[in-house]
């Protein structure tokens, strides 16, 4: 079986100080937001409604960051091959409010806090999504 994703790198600037936003999801690992294509949806879509969903947040694609293929096991269905698919989003409006059925907190760090956090309790495949977003935003990080 094969599940198409999206999701982002989503940032906002307040006083001219840059934010990332992070995620921990239910299994306590800090994360990007992501979810599951529907039906009739464009992939920046997909991104976009995703996000909102899970954070309040509405944002605009700045640019696409990287693919990202793992595989899972599901419980029923078994072997999943998993895409997903990562964009640069600028933060527009909305207001943090995390879905609860799917993540346990959102927030916005500054880079380097975001960067710590994926260090240290991060999903290893999103350490080039979330650098690679950085590095976009003017800011390098190393390990």
């Amino acid at each position: 079986m094969k599940e198409i994703s999206a999701g982002g790198v989503v940032y906002n600037r307040v006083n001219g100080k840059l934010q990332i936003q992070m995620i921990r999801d239910r299994y306590q690992k800090m994360t990007l937001a992501k979810g599951k294509m529907e039906p009739g949806e464009t992939i920046e879509q997909t991104a976009l409604r995703e996000i909102e969903e899970e954070t309040g947040i509405v944002g605009r694609i700045i640019k696409h960051l990287e693919d990202v293929k793992y595989e899972y096991t599901h419980p029923s269905a078994g072997p999943v091959d998993k895409e997903v698919s990562y964009y640069l989003v600028e933060a527009v409006s909305g207001s943090l409010q995390p879905q609860v059925e799917e993540i346990n907190q959102v927030e916005w760090l500054t880079p380097e806090e975001a960067w710590q956090q994926q260090l240290q309790s991060g999903y290893r495949n999103n350490d080039s999504v979330l650098r690679q977003g950085l590095l976009e935003l003017g800011v390098e990080v190393t390990d």
